[in-house]
């Protein structure tokens, strides 16, 4: 090959480098930009474990999607036996927070009723998980 194609061809590298370096960073930038917005949000960001054997005064803000369950892989760790390992989905929409029920075993309540589709969450909303009570700030 000649040294005209093999320099092309590094600038063609460095091009796509410098691209792919890019998108990671305005991926690191969105997620922290969403750290940001998690603490600008006021009603409904912050759950927090009100009653629980092992994690009452715990708590945790919602920024985007956060996945709570008794296995280790979840987000929020759930210590109850009653919980599935990945229990349920806190999501922030806009400037709502909602529940999804993720199919768990025992169910999860809303104000002592069971969630059957989607809930949207207000502030001093309780979802309970077995033993466990979380409360919606």
């Amino acid at each position: 090959m000649t040294v005209a194609v093999l320099s092309a061809l590094k600038l063609v590298f460095v091009a796509f480098l410098f691209v792919f370096v890019w998108q990671v960073a305005k991926a690191v930038a969105g997620h922290l930009g969403g750290l940001e917005a998690r603490s600008r949000r006021s009603a409904g960001s912050e759950v927090v474990f009100v009653k629980s054997e092992t994690q009452a005064g715990l708590d945790f803000r919602v920024s985007g999607a956060v996945v709570v369950g008794r296995s280790a892989q979840a987000d929020v760790l759930l210590d109850d036996p009653y919980a599935s390992e990945f229990h349920m989905r806190f999501a922030a929409e806009g400037d709502r927070l909602v529940l999804h029920d993720l199919g768990s075993t025992n169910g999860t309540y809303v104000n002592g009723r069971r969630v059957a589709a989607t809930v949207t969450l207000n502030k001093g909303d309780a979802v309970q998980v077995g033993k466990t009570v979380m409360e919606v700030r």
